[in-house]
């Protein structure tokens, strides 16, 4: 299974998942935003768009995590997010609309909420705004970044690292005992 995308989708083709940072500020969020775009590459979003204050440490970094450890994975910075936004919802790139995801702690419970996603066309999910769906990853206090994991891994489903991420330099082996790294060299 190279995605594990959501089991309805239209022609077995998954939609396009992007993820939208909205008003990051470089030294305030460089951490929990390079964690966002870490998250979002683990769980199988296809690509983090980052807007507020340009970063090119964070594009750096979730650039050199995908050439190292492969996939296919894109990363941009946004300076107008909100136009952008407004183009999204109504053509997503496809000449069809879009769909806006925002979690939060107010929103709809995550179980009520993802099985209204329509799967046929492209969905952003907005880390700092509000959507089109706004879900309830709990109703209380929490990180974006765990959010956006459970999320993913509720809507995504698991992923087969092997081939969702081929074509890396260095490869994870799980072990349960001790920490197994490869390289493309010794394979």
């Amino acid at each position: 299974m190279k995605s594990g995308r959501p089991r309805e989708c239209v022609n077995d083709k998954p939609p396009r998942l992007s993820v939208l940072r909205l008003g990051h500020r470089r030294e305030r969020d460089k951490r929990i935003t390079s964690h966002l775009g870490l998250t979002a590459r683990a769980f199988g979003a296809d690509e983090v768009i980052l807007a507020g204050e340009e970063d090119p440490g964070a594009l750096e970094t979730w650039n050199s995590v995908t050439s190292r450890f492969g996939g296919d994975f894109e990363c941009r910075y946004e300076a107008k997010p909100l136009s952008w936004l407004r183009r999204f919802v109504q053509d997503s790139g496809d000449g069809e609309a879009g769909t806006l995801v925002h979690l939060t702690m107010y929103g709809e419970p995550l179980r009520k909420a993802i099985i209204k996603i329509d799967t046929s066309k492209p969905i952003l999910v907005v880390v700092g705004g509000l959507a089109t769906h706004n879900i309830s990853i709990g109703n209380q206090p929490h990180s974006e970044v765990a959010a956006l994991a459970v999320f993913l891994d509720s809507f995504v489903g698991p992923l087969d690292d092997a081939e969702h991420f081929a074509g890396g330099e260095i490869r994870v082996v799980p072990s349960a005992d001790r920490k197994r790294v490869v390289t493309a060299a010794d394979e």
